[in-house]
C-alpha cells in the first residue's frame, strides 16, 4: 500500500478518487489548493465558491475519516497562470489557463510539495489512464484517454512525463461519468450530486474581457478591421477582445458573414475574412514535449487535436530548428487558434503536445 496525496476540488470526481484509494487500504491525506488572493474584491464570486468546495472536500475527508489540509499557491496562481492568461491575450494568443494550472501548479508543484512531505503518489479525479510498464519491459509509462471519450481529460495533461506518470494514480481512468456519480452516491459522499463549473475559475461568469480590462488595459488599443484585401472596414476595441473564428460582435454590417482570421499585433489590426478563411492545414507549435521525454528525429504520422473537446485529425508532425514542430493536416481544420494545445495522439495513446503559435492556409 502507498502514502498518497490526494487533490481534492470539493467535486464528485476527486472525492471518489479519494474514496477508491482509501477503500483500497493506501494511506490518504486530501489537500486543496487556495489559488486566490482573499483581499481581490474582483474574485469574490470565485472566493466565495472556492470556500464552499474546500468545504465539501473537507466533509468528505471527514467522512471517510482521513486528514485533510489547505495548501497556499496564490503566488505561484498569480505568476503562473492568471499573469499568463493576461500577458497571452495582450501578445494575439488565446490561451486555455487551465493547461498552464495543471503544468504548474496541480502537477509540478504538488508534486513537489508531496515528495518534500514524504508522499509516494499524487491522485487527481481527473478522466486519464496510466500505463504502467509490465515485468520485464522497457520502464516507459503510457498517457492514455479515459475510457469514457466524452470526459477524457488526456489533452489536458499532455505535458506529463515519465517522471511525473510514476508518481501519479488517475483513479476515474476506467469509469465513466454516471458511474461516478453512482459510486459516489452509493458511498454517501457529500459532493455526488454537486454540479460540474465550466467557468474559468478567476473569471466569474466566464467572461474573461473583464479582467483584461483590469489588468491589462494598456493592450486594448482601438484599431482597424481590415479585410483579406488589406481594405479597413471596421474598427475594433482592443485585440485581446477577440479570438481567431469569432463571427459575432465584430461590429460590421450586414452582408456576407465575416469571422476573425488573425490578429496582427504588429499593426494592431484585426484580419476578417469569409468562413473559408479561418481553414488551416498547417501550424507551428512551441514549448513542446514528448510523454517519453524523447524529440523526434524525423517526421511522423498521427492524430492532432487542436482544442479540448474537437476530435483528432489525421496529420503529420515534423520537427523544426528551435525545438519546435511543423504539423501538416491532412485536410483543412476551422478556428484553429494561437495559443491553444495541440496534442499528439497514437490511437487513445498521448503522445505529446505543445502551444500552437502560428498558423499557414
Amino acid at each position: 500500500m502507498a502514502k498518497i496525496m490526494v487533490a481534492m476540488s470539493g467535486g464528485v470526481d476527486s472525492s471518489l478518487a479519494a474514496a477508491l484509494l482509501h477503500e483500497q487500504g493506501h494511506e490518504i491525506v486530501g489537500v486543496t489548493l487556495h489559488l486566490w488572493d482573499d483581499d481581490d474584491e474582483r474574485l469574490a464570486e470565485s472566493l466565495c465558491c472556492a470556500q464552499e468546495m474546500a468545504e465539501s472536500a473537507r466533509r468528505v475527508c471527514a467522512q471517510l475519516g482521513v486528514p485533510y489540509y489547505v495548501f497556499n499557491y496564490q503566488r505561484e496562481f498569480r505568476r503562473h497562470v492568471i499573469d499568463y492568461f493576461v500577458r497571452a491575450y495582450a501578445q494575439g494568443l488565446t490561451p486555455n489557463p487551465c493547461l498552464e494550472c495543471n503544468r504548474e501548479i496541480k502537477f509540478r508543484a504538488l508534486l513537489a510539495r508531496a515528495r518534500a512531505l514524504g508522499f509516494e503518489q499524487v491522485a487527481t479525479g481527473h478522466y486519464a489512464r496510466i500505463g504502467v510498464p509490465g515485468e520485464g519491459l522497457p520502464a516507459t509509462y503510457e498517457l492514455r484517454r479515459a475510457l469514457d471519450r466524452d470526459k477524457d481529460q488526456s489533452y489536458m495533461v499532455y505535458m506529463l512525463g515519465q517522471a511525473d506518470l510514476a508518481r501519479l494514480r488517475f483513479p476515474l481512468g476506467e469509469l465513466t461519468k454516471s458511474q461516478v456519480r453512482a459510486m459516489a452516491a452509493a458511498r454517501g459522499l457529500a459532493s455526488a450530486n454537486r454540479p460540474e463549473s465550466q467557468d474559468i475559475c478567476f473569471v466569474p461568469g466566464g467572461d474573461y474581457r473583464n479582467l483584461l480590462r483590469e489588468e491589462a488595459a494598456e493592450s486594448l488599443r482601438p484599431g482597424p478591421i481590415v479585410d483579406m484585401a488589406g481594405r479597413e472596414i471596421g474598427r475594433h476595441q482592443g485585440l485581446p477582445l477577440y479570438t481567431v473564428g469569432q463571427r459575432r460582435g465584430l461590429g460590421l454590417g450586414g452582408g456576407q458573414p465575416l469571422y476573425v482570421v488573425d490578429l496582427d499585433v504588429a499593426r494592431n489590426a484585426l484580419i476578417v475574412g469569409p468562413p473559408e478563411a479561418i481553414l488551416r492545414d498547417r501550424l507551428v507549435v512551441e514549448r513542446a514535449s514528448f510523454v517519453d521525454g524523447g524529440w523526434p528525429a524525423e517526421p511522423f504520422r498521427c492524430a492532432v487535436q487542436v482544442r479540448a473537446h474537437s476530435e483528432a485529425a489525421p496529420a503529420i508532425v515534423a520537427p523544426l530548428p528551435g525545438e519546435r514542430l511543423a504539423v501538416q493536416l491532412d485536410a483543412p481544420l476551422k478556428a484553429v487558434t494561437p495559443g491553444q494545445a495541440a496534442v499528439f495522439y497514437a490511437g487513445d495513446r498521448v503522445l505529446g503536445g505543445g502551444q500552437i503559435v502560428r498558423l499557414a492556409a
